[in-house]
């Protein structure tokens, strides 16, 4: 126990991170949550929210040509050298406190960029899912994207309080 805990009270360098998301949080209450937690998150790290326009499906035969489009827009927002996560359904499902130790093994491993990607509503692009160093779930449960933005925030949030050994976790 001892051995673990010295690794979430160890020193965590700031760490740039950036979240690709495909749309506009429309509801006040939604970009409230998001910007307060935002504010929180100065002290241990730099955040960048990058809001790309996603493509109108208009013929479902058409899903995988226009996830393939986004998916250019979106590769063409990550550095050579960035660790990727992208939120999938299928991606591994983490507790606050092993996406808290993630976190730490990236910042540990001299990674200048986290980037994390929120997809559309139909997903992401096999492209993009391709280029994620880590896929990520939160539920099996199925979540408005605007409120995986907001969970995304205050997990990192958490994380980050985690490693501090600070109060609010719990």
């Amino acid at each position: 126990m001892h051995s673990r805990l010295s690794v979430y009270t160890r020193e965590i360098p700031i760490l740039k991170i950036k979240i690709i998301a495909l749309g506009k949080i429309k509801e006040s209450f939604l970009k409230s949550g998001v910007d307060e937690f935002l504010k929180r998150l100065a002290p241990y790290a730099s955040v960048e929210i990058t809001e790309l326009s996603p493509i109108e499906i208009k013929d479902d035969n058409l899903t995988d040509k226009i996830l393939e489009e986004e998916g250019e827009k979106i590769l063409s927002q990550i550095k050579e050298g960035s660790y990727v996560i992208t939120l999938e359904i299928q991606g591994e499902q983490l507790s606050s406190e092993e996406f808290a130790q993630k976190i730490n093994e990236i910042t540990m491993l001299g990674v200048s960029e986290l980037v994390f990607v929120i997809g559309s509503s139909c997903g992401l692009a096999k492209s993009v899912s391709n280029r994620a160093n880590f896929k990520l779930s939160f539920s099996k449960m199925t979540f408005l994207h605007q409120f995986a933005r907001l969970i995304l925030v205050e997990q990192i949030y958490r994380a980050f309080k985690i490693l501090k050994n600070e109060k609010y976790h719990k």
